[in-house]
């Protein structure tokens, strides 16, 4: 296989030296994001008005709100509004912009940040923000390894944090690492008080943390509900938002909802004011009548069947080109999804930064598969499977996710080409286990995120992620490194699709269907909306009277 050769976007490398992140990267980030993509967005109303409590549904609590250490998407809802971070990401452009950092610089080699904190700003047990207390957040995330599931990543190769006067803190890497600005607006890296630091993981599971945000948890009951209460006196907001002061609700109830029929009756009788967790069936329902849905694509690598590449059947190319060539996206998309889903167009949801149309590559193409296997020496056998010396091609996907019919319907398009997929329903902790040891053939899932380095995260061999299990260093290594050290805009972007082309070709990556997050809502609720990595923000949000 050939790719597009890169050698000219990686000299573009320069000597170290401090530029502007508020002008040159901010361009650079800049590239290819997205907005809201269906339904009928909120009205426009009258000046926002203060007050009143939000019901807000999700479906399952995983027993931990703190930002530092959730993964998981209801968690996240809540957890996000307890904390303020350095930069926020323009959910349109993709631009990061400031926040508690009021400006912040790069070297020319991404291994270097500093940034300049604004002054005034408190955590909500009174302490000052500062860079003492960057630092300690950082530090604490570090010590928090793999339980800081995201954050760890984003401070893998920090090799020191120097705080040079109160309100400036320089962040130096090991290696170049331009996606740290991004990782900065992220939740994961939102700054809890430095006491909060000293608190065992499970308090600060249990919402005991202060936070820096425009809401508190007021109260935390597990498989019940969280409760969220306004700051007084907060007023340092990102440059994305238009609220300049406190939130406008008085608090927010996180209520837990696990049945999608409760939930859909519970938005319809009043119960709830809003969800992002009603089933693609009843969406619908909530188009005008009382109710508006707004939906975004999730930014990140999208829905794909994962590969362990240490079986050695998976290990030929021929054999997960065949499976991805199978794979009728568009019937996934239009029978099983909302409207507002969309079938992969690549490795990375259409909502990232830096994103590409690879949809040719990624064609339904079941006569092609039935070639790759057939030259490949599988011959069908009197079951319909093939066969090779004895062994048939079946797999195992092992997986925790809804709606299960996506991988029953990738099951029977499969079937088509001789290919047997059997289906493992089971629990977050026992596909976490499958993949540690090595015991899976297919794992499944997303991972969202607003900036390209995902794919880093998630199919470099040295992270893996995406449970491919590789043994030995790919092309693709090189390349998703280089991106992560390429600041000039044009030269990421080459980088970037050179890496994509390499994972859909050598199917290295399997992509499905884009995520996607849809609020539904009581028409009273204004202002609710989504952040650049379509993570839900309440800050702007209110109640109409």
């Amino acid at each position: 296989m050939s790719v597009p050769n890169p050698t000219a976007a990686r000299k573009l490398r320069k000597p170290a030296a401090v530029v502007s992140v508020l002008g040159a990267f901010a361009l650079l980030a800049s590239a290819c994001a997205g907005g809201a993509d269906a339904g009928t967005q909120q009205s426009a109303d009258t000046t926002p008005v203060s007050g009143g409590n939000l019901n807000f549904a999700v479906s399952v609590d995983r027993g931990c709100i703190d930002p530092q250490q959730v993964g998981n998407n209801d968690a996240i809802a809540i957890a996000r509004q307890t904390v303020s971070s350095l930069t926020s990401q323009d959910p349109k452009t993709g631009e990061i912009v400031p926040w508690l950092a009021e400006k912040f610089e790069t070297n020319t080699n991404a291994t270097s940040f500093t940034f300049t904190l604004r002054s005034g700003a408190t955590f909500a047990d009174g302490t000052a923000i500062d860079a003492a207390s960057v630092k300690t957040n950082f530090e604490a995330i570090k010590a928090l390894g793999a339980k800081a599931t995201l954050g760890s990543t984003y401070l893998s190769d920090v090799s020191a944090i120097t705080v040079k006067d109160p309100q400036t803190v320089v962040v130096d890497f090991s290696k170049p690492n331009a996606q740290f600005l991004q990782a900065t607006s992220t939740f994961t890296l939102g700054l809890l008080s430095p006491a909060s630091a000293t608190l065992s993981e499970a308090d600060r599971c249990a919402g005991k943390f202060s936070g820096s945000g425009p809401f508190s948890v007021k109260s935390y009951t597990v498989d019940k509900e969280a409760v969220l209460e306004r700051r007084a006196g907060y007023n340092w907001p990102a440059a994305t938002n238009s609220n300049k002061g406190e939130a406008y609700l008085d608090t927010v109830t996180f209520k837990i909802i696990p049945e999608a029929g409760n939930r859909t009756g519970s938005l319809q009788s009043g119960q709830i004011d809003a969800t992002a967790a009603i089933s693609a069936a009843d969406i619908s329902l909530f188009n005008g009548n009382g109710f508006w849905n707004e939906t975004r694509a999730n930014p990140g690598v999208v829905y794909n069947l994962y590969a362990n590449q240490s079986n050695p059947k998976l290990k030929e190319t021929a054999v997960r080109q065949a499976i991805s060539k199978a794979i009728n996206r568009e019937e996934i998309t239009k029978t099983l999804l909302t409207e507002g889903d969309q079938p992969a167009k690549g490795v990375l949801s259409h909502t990232t930064p830096y994103f590409k149309d690879y949809s040719e590559l990624l064609k339904n193409d079941p006569d092609g598969a039935k070639k790759l296997l057939d030259d490949a020496g599988w011959k069908v056998g009197t079951d319909g499977v093939r066969e090779k010396n004895g062994e048939k091609l079946s797999f195992k996907v092992t997986y925790w996710q809804s709606p299960k019919e996506v991988l029953e319907l990738v099951q029977q398009q499969l079937k088509v080409i001789g290919v047997d997929l059997q289906l493992k329903f089971t629990t977050i902790a026992d596909v976490t286990a499958a993949q540690a040891d090595k015991t899976y053939d297919f794992s499944y899932g997303n991972l969202t995120r607003s900036d390209p380095d995902v794919l880093r995260t998630v199919f470099a061999s040295t992270t893996a992620r995406g449970g491919s299990n590789l043994r030995e260093k790919l092309p693709v290594d090189d390349v998703l490194g280089e991106q992560a050290a390429a600041l000039d805009k044009d030269a990421r972007q080459k980088l970037v699709d050179e890496a994509q082309e390499i994972l859909i070709k050598d199917a290295h990556s399997i992509p499905l269907y884009e995520l996607s997050t849809t609020i539904s809502a009581s028409d009273k609720v204004k202002g609710l909306t989504f952040e650049a990595s379509s993570r839900l923000d309440f800050y702007d949000a209110w109640l109409s009277k």
